[in-house]
């Protein structure tokens, strides 16, 4: 009996420990950094750590931008900072409504939150489902993980934070609100996830014609590092080319095969180009893509 209470306390232990993400913030600029998410899709192994946030660090405070994919994640992330500096996290951007960028929101009780309008709405009206999603993949390191909306609407193209100014560009194509921050101090460019690089883009609620536009204006941006939502930093403009022409052959993909009047089945044993074989996740994603996006092409023809 006593054998049997010991292994009930340690099963009990084990599944209410905290998910170890072993966060390493990663050097961008003096006063930048970034934690690098893992390029595979949710699992429990991963514990939902496969996208990129980033925190700048002002005269005054800590600037977050997005805060993954749970409370715990955040947490984590709230200690790395405190390694760095014991300046406040007073404010958080999130850029989008995708789970991995705002879940952890939650492990924040004192910041004040910004988002544009819709998707501040998206959060208050998804964030429940997204968390009862995200459980049944990555179970117990969403543990504690509420839904925290955002308190502040984005709606002017600069922000001030304690004197520290950062440039706002309002996008869409990745979904139908894609915020992108750049920091003219020096000169980072936030792109979230209108870029993957080295990472096959996800496209559930993607306008491919709307997010190839949004990168082509992306690619005037003089910057000099680029933090994509997923995958490595580049100091070129490589991701963005690399993305826009994943984006165009996807595109022309679903619509010559909805005018040849192919199924889903047909159209998945096509090859795909060599140019995308190195990225991460293509196989499941380009799938994902022509099952999610097909009918819509399908029912345009009719």
């Amino acid at each position: 009996m006593k054998t049997l209470l010991v292994l009930i306390f340690v099963i009990n232990t084990l599944f209410c420990a905290d998910f170890d993400y072993k966060l390493k913030p990663i050097k961008l600029s003096d006063n930048s950094y970034y934690f690098h998410g893992k390029e595979e899709y949710f699992s429990k192994q991963n514990g939902g750590n496969i996208s990129n946030c980033s925190f700048i660090i002002t005269q005054n405070s800590v600037i977050l931008i997005d805060t993954g994919s749970s409370q715990q994640y955040g947490e984590q992330v709230k200690k790395e900072i405190e390694k760095i500096t014991d300046k406040p996290i007073k404010y958080i951007l999130n850029t989008h409504h995708h789970p991995d960028h705002f879940l952890g929101n939650s492990a924040f009780s004192s910041s004040d939150i910004f988002a544009d309008e819709y998707t501040k709405n998206e959060i208050e009206k998804n964030g429940d489902l997204y968390i009862m999603n995200l459980t049944n993949l990555v179970q117990g390191a969403m543990n504690n993980t509420k839904v925290k909306v955002p308190n502040q609407i984005l709606s002017t193209k600069t922000l001030d934070f304690d004197g520290y100014k950062l440039q706002v560009l309002y996008f869409d194509g990745h979904t139908k609100s894609d915020v992108v921050i750049y920091d003219e101090n020096t000169k980072i460019l936030y792109a979230s996830d209108l870029v993957f690089y080295k990472r096959t883009p996800a496209t559930p609620h993607a306008n491919l014609d709307n997010w190839i536009k949004s990168l082509e204006e992306l690619k005037k941006i003089n910057y000099s590092i680029l933090v994509p939502g997923h995958g490595i930093i580049s100091f070129t403009k490589e991701p963005i080319k690399e993305n826009i022409a994943y984006l165009e052959f996807l595109e022309t993909t679903l619509k010559n095969s909805a005018k040849k009047g192919l199924d889903i089945y047909e159209i998945l044993n096509k090859p795909i180009p060599k140019a995308f074989e190195s990225f991460t996740m293509l196989k499941e994603e380009f799938e994902r893509s022509i099952i999610n996006l097909y009918p819509s092409y399908e029912k345009d023809l009719k």
